[in-house]
């Protein structure tokens, strides 16, 4: 009961996203099983103790840093919501530190491979669906926009005249991307194609399956990773790979990082400047390869 209604809290009071609501209810379901099996204890019953014996166990099982600094955070809203509604009388989260997540570099894909890739004639067909395909890797690459924000992209959100996408990000917040002529003209053509389709449901999503059913994130995940398997053997490959290689993209031209921020949507510029780090990678590369005395 508890937990119903802090997700009823977060679906209509913050207004988070379905993605997000899901992370929640899987981190606190799986808290939920460890609690009731290793204790005997229910929600409001948890001490700080439970919760760093729960800590252990996640690293115990190779859980990694950024997981368990998911899941901590997940339980500290949920508890200041009991402490908020008089569920409980001191908030258990309180005396939880997080583990510290070593800093790591966001891993992407260099522009020109993936001009390579998006250019050619070899890894696309006429088909409905490489057209599809080709639409993600151009949508992902050339507006940054995330794999939950993608999936909900709507026809309309594409206004042609303009030349803008409308993306509905993280907290329901919305903002304008810029598109150029050449992906526009593919929306269009795939828009088309999909109306030459005749699929039985006449969905508003803008990127559909293969019988006309509303993506999803494995649907996106593979059409991403055979396509980066092509051109790069990073061991990563996402929808979020491509999100960093446009913000690397950008950077590296010599994009405001103020614009950067608006682009990506990010809430603060702290979340943006990562992207700097890449900028001083490349710098060093230059540096070594053109400097007589590197």
């Amino acid at each position: 009961m508890l937990l119903k209604s802090f997700i009823t809290y977060l679906t209509h009071e913050k207004r988070y996203s379905q993605h997000t609501i899901t992370s929640y209810q899987t981190d606190l379901g799986q808290f939920e099983e460890y609690i009731k099996n290793t204790f005997e204890l229910s929600f409001p019953e948890v001490k700080h103790t439970h919760l760093r014996s729960y800590m252990v166990d996640l690293m115990e099982n190779k859980t990694s840093e950024n997981t368990i600094n998911r899941k901590i955070s997940t339980l500290r809203s949920f508890y200041k919501f009991l402490l908020r509604e008089e569920k409980i009388q001191q908030n258990p989260t309180v005396l939880i530190k997080a583990p510290k997540i070593p800093k790591r570099l966001p891993v992407f894909v260099e522009a020109q491979k993936m001009d390579q890739l998006l250019d050619s004639e070899n890894y696309f067909d006429e088909s409905f669906s490489s057209v599809r395909d080709h639409l993600v890797m151009e949508l992902l690459f050339g507006t940054g926009m995330r794999l939950a924000e993608l999936i909900q992209l709507k026809d309309s959100d594409v206004d042609t005249f303009s030349g803008t996408i409308k993306v509905l990000g993280k907290r329901n917040k919305e903002r304008i991307i810029p598109i150029n002529k050449q992906l526009i003209n593919q929306v269009n053509t795939y828009i088309e194609l999909k109306k030459l389709q005749n699929f039985d449901n006449n969905l508003l999503n803008l990127i559909v399956s293969n019988t006309g059913a509303s993506s999803y994130p494995k649907l996106i995940y593979r059409i991403v990773t055979s396509n980066l398997n092509h051109i790069s053997t990073n061991e990563k490959k996402s929808p979020h790979v491509l999100r960093h290689s446009y913000a690397t993209t950008l950077l590296n031209a010599g994009a405001d990082l103020n614009a950067i921020k608006e682009l990506l949507g990010h809430a603060s510029l702290a979340a943006t400047q990562v992207y700097t780090h890449n900028s001083i990678e490349r710098l060093k590369t230059i540096y070594k390869q053109a400097h007589p005395k590197a």
